[in-house]
């Protein structure tokens, strides 16, 4: 146990600490909300007030050093007390008083910075974690007023920002150093009896125009020269309208098999539902990645990277699942290539499906039910490993019903789309070996990290406070944060502190 601090010691917030219990005194008939609010607010003072004094008394101790030499080699044998900087923090701004080691043509260096881990800027590292957490969780503006109302401290939306952008520096180098040193979030390697599963997808952030790739920046250029689209007041069908880029999406996560045949995915057609299906295996150990300001082949590499970490020795099945874009396609084929790597990569069945509901709209009407009944049947066939089969059905029964080009456009689209896919497209072997065949992972990602925040109304994003936000959220979902801010800290310190001094020491005798 802590002895007591001594009486004479913090004098000042002794004070207000009196004065604290006095008003509650003065409050016997109020409301608990009423002298709960009260003891926040007149609380942070009194914490502020101790930090204060804190800072004082050490100042008041701090031992003068003969020399100090920076990192420029400059040796500052003058030493000058008094120098003052702010330094915001939850429970108020406080004055930190500290020594100046000073010669003539370079600057100050002030060895109490490096010893308190003093931030750069004015706030400090807990008002930066907590700028970076509101943030993320929703607007801007409304990381302000959670602050401001947690702590009292009023900080602008431009400093919040900088402050989320400066705490996002350090996410890729600490997914890198989790890689190497066989830590951060996952199982490791995981059981050999586990599937590794991979998966990628892409979804537009709206940005501001300076944040836009070049290609689509010229494009939304030469749209307006020209007048803009048909229409005034809307997009035309397939128009865009120029304001999105693209960010990718990544997960890996281990996933145990479960063997099915197709009749526990889908129904057969005949509109009943199965009572005996098996229960659905899920997701482990999910990891994330996510970035608007990489391109698809770095992103899809850290996914890649992210599954050697797991299963370095390759002891495990790897299964990644991909909504067919071709340019996605080819990446992948080139990652494997690289890394000599096998991977089974299987379509979205849910695509899939979409198609053929196309394709049964070119032969029934909108209304008929017998429609879905053939959707089912169709399939079934799919989940079977009849996908050649189908789509030479499909063409046969366009041609035998006669349908001009206008109305099995449908049919066409389907047969385009399972032909160019069918080595992907091995849904038999993944049902009779226990893979997953939909990318519900991935799209439940890209809506939880991208739409949920980035798609708030009205927002219009720079690249550098995007790349940031998603960053972050990725990795709080990841539960990496803590681990993370860890790492962060001493990498700030060692930019803003250790850099400032010869062979990276805060002090030189």
């Amino acid at each position: 146990m802590a002895p007591p601090c001594p009486p004479g010691r913090f004098p000042p917030p002794r004070a207000a600490f009196e004065q604290l219990l006095a008003g509650l005194s003065d409050r016997e008939d109020a409301s608990h909300a009423e002298v709960e609010e009260f003891i926040t607010t007149r609380g942070r003072e009194v914490h502020r007030l101790m930090l204060q004094e804190w800072l004082d008394q050490r100042a008041q101790r701090e031992e003068r050093l003969p020399q100090v030499a920076g990192s420029d080699q400059v040796v500052r044998r003058a030493a000058e007390a008094g120098h003052k900087r702010l330094l915001s923090t939850q429970f108020g701004t406080v004055e930190v008083e500290r020594i100046a080691y000073r010669v003539r043509g370079a600057a100050n260096l002030y060895p109490a910075d490096a010893d308190l881990d003093l931030p750069v800027a004015l706030h400090s590292h807990v008002l930066k974690k907590l700028a970076a957490v509101e943030a993320v969780r929703g607007s801007f503006e409304a990381a302000v007023a959670a602050i401001e109302r947690t702590t009292g401290t009023h900080m602008g939306k431009r400093q919040v920002e900088q402050l989320v952008q400066r705490a996002a520096a350090d996410v890729d180098d600490f997914y890198a150093y989790a890689r190497s040193s066989g830590s951060g979030s996952g199982s490791g390697s995981g059981s050999e009896e586990l599937l590794l599963v991979l998966s990628a997808d892409s979804k537009g952030i709206v940005m501001r125009p300076e944040a836009l790739r070049e290609e689509t920046r010229r494009a939304a250029a030469k749209k307006a020269a020209s007048g803009g689209g048909p229409f005034a007041t809307r997009l035309a069908g397939g128009e865009k309208n120029g304001r999105k880029r693209m960010a990718t999406v990544g997960a890996v996560y281990d996933f145990a098999p479960m063997p099915r045949d197709p009749g526990d995915v889908i129904r057969g057609g005949d509109n009943t539902d199965r009572t005996d299906r098996p229960e659905r295996s899920r997701a482990r150990a999910k990891w994330l990645t996510a970035s608007v300001e990489r391109d698809a082949e770095q992103v899809i590499g850290t996914v890649f990277d992210e599954a050697e970490r797991r299963d370095p020795d390759r002891e495990r099945e790897w299964v990644m699942l991909v909504d067919g874009a071709c340019h996605q396609l080819d990446l992948i084929h080139d990652q494997c290539d690289v890394r000599g790597t096998e991977v089974r990569i299987l379509i979205d069945f849910v695509h899939v499906i979409e198609y053929l509901w196309g394709a049964a709209w070119c032969f029934f009407a909108r209304t008929d039910p017998a429609a879905e009944a053939w959707v089912g049947q169709t399939a079934l066939r799919v989940l079977g490993g009849e996908a050649a089969q189908v789509t030479d059905a499909l063409e046969a029964q366009a041609d035998a019903e006669e349908l001009d080009d206008q109305r099995r456009s449908g049919v066409d689209k389907a047969v385009g789309y399972l032909r160019a896919k069918l080595p992907y497209l091995g849904y038999d072997i993944a049902l009779a070996e226990g893979w997953p065949i939909a990318t519900g992972v991935i799209e439940g990602a890209c809506r939880h990290l991208i739409k949920d925040r980035m798609d708030i109304t009205g927002a219009r994003w720079g690249l550098a406070g995007a790349e940031a936000v998603l960053k972050l959220r990725a990795v709080i979902s990841n539960g990496d944060f803590e681990e993370y801010w860890e790492y962060h800290t001493q990498r700030e310190h060692l930019r803003v502190h250790a850099i400032r001094y010869r062979d990276g020491l805060t002090l030189a005798a």
